[in-house]
């Protein structure tokens, strides 16, 4: 029975909709090909890290086998110990951070979008950004104590900068031929703002969190080695002080492992909210 012409033509588009599979067959292979690259890699540096310091390749006292090191970061976590280290840096981190993306946000869309409001505090943001925020940790400390407050509060001022700074440069560099098109089709300032310069910022904008993410990090470390009684900076501190060498560096793994994981998170949120840049 052969077919008529319409009813060949109707079946031609299935016969064309196959060839997207081979695409994302390849890209889960992509995907799984990095998988794998990691898990190497970190194989290697695991196997590295347990077989030199048993073959004498590195002094031992001061570089244990990672085996060790992982009995010390299990008995810590066994103790309870490792978990209100964690609990007091993740809350001061956190806070610190979170400050940050408050302020640091509106602020550099505003100082990106108003020339007035550029104007009027690029002469500071050129003064402070160039400051080092472990410089200025006995400042904080001077002036607010040892306790938490100066603490969340370097926290803030070293994660507020790449943040900042991000958002300026991520709306200022908003491509103009956009802004015209829209602008053309009648949007208002209000509009066009949050319709084209925003979304087109994100990206940009998430890369200074990210960068600040991290710094919230580093920054916390520094400032938990000086007057604090509990927190990873500390455990890592105190256990240098005591030799306690395994201690250590289960204190600096942690430190490792929450970069990571708040890393990620930081991409899975980023691409939440720029979906329109993977269709």
């Amino acid at each position: 029975m052969s077919l008529s012409v319409t009813e060949a033509l109707l079946l031609t588009p299935v016969a064309q909709a196959e060839p997207p599979a081979p695409a994302k067959g390849r890209s889960a292979g992509r995907i799984l090909g990095r998988i794998l690259t990691s898990v190497v890699a970190i194989t290697v540096f695991a196997a590295v890290w347990e077989v030199f310091p048993r073959l004498g390749l590195v002094d031992a006292v001061f570089l244990p086998p990672l085996s060790e090191v992982l009995t010390a970061w299990w008995d810590l976590l066994v103790s309870g110990e490792l978990w209100s280290h964690t609990e007091a840096s993740l809350i001061r981190s956190a806070a610190g951070f979170g400050l940050a993306v408050a302020v640091a946000v509106p602020l550099g869309l505003l100082i990106g979008w108003y020339p007035p409001v550029a104007n009027l505090l690029n002469p500071l943001l050129e003064l402070f950004r160039n400051t080092a925020a472990l410089a200025i940790l006995p400042v904080f400390v001077l002036i607010l104590g040892l306790g938490e407050t100066s603490k969340i509060s370097i926290i803030f001022y070293g994660c507020t900068w790449p943040i900042l700074l991000n958002t300026v440069s991520g709306v200022r560099t908003v491509d103009p031929l956009l802004i015209k098109s829209a602008r053309s089709l009648g949007l208002g300032p209000i509009r066009l703002f949050q319709k084209v310069v925003l979304p087109a910022a994100v990206p940009t904008i998430f890369t200074g969190i990210r960068l600040a993410g991290a710094a919230s990090i580093l920054i916390l470390i520094a400032a938990e080695m000086v007057g604090a009684k509990a927190g990873l900076g500390y455990l890592i501190n105190y256990a240098q002080y005591n030799f306690a060498v395994p201690d250590m560096y289960a204190g600096i793994l942690t430190i490792s492992v929450i970069g990571l994981i708040v890393n990620q998170l930081l991409i899975v949120t980023e691409r939440r909210f720029s979906t329109w840049r993977t269709n």
